[in-house]
């Protein structure tokens, strides 16, 4: 099977590539609101898709006021 990978707080989890970036976290149940997708320090947005050894990183999203 072709996998990808996402980081997130020290948390590896490995999800079927083909997949779009917002259906991957839904998938694992994290908000797509609270992180934001990096590959390779690019920014991603949640309709790009995951392709076959993709490593992405979230990066939690911090507001204040």
């Amino acid at each position: 099977m072709k996998t990808a990978k996402l980081t997130f707080r020290k948390q590896e989890y490995e999800v079927k590539a083909g997949m779009t970036i917002y259906h991957a976290l839904k998938k694992l149940g994290i908000d797509e609101h609270s992180v934001i997708p990096t590959r390779d320090g690019e920014v991603l947005t949640d309709d790009e898709i995951l392709h076959d050894g993709d490593v992405i990183k979230l990066v939690a999203v911090i507001s204040g006021g």
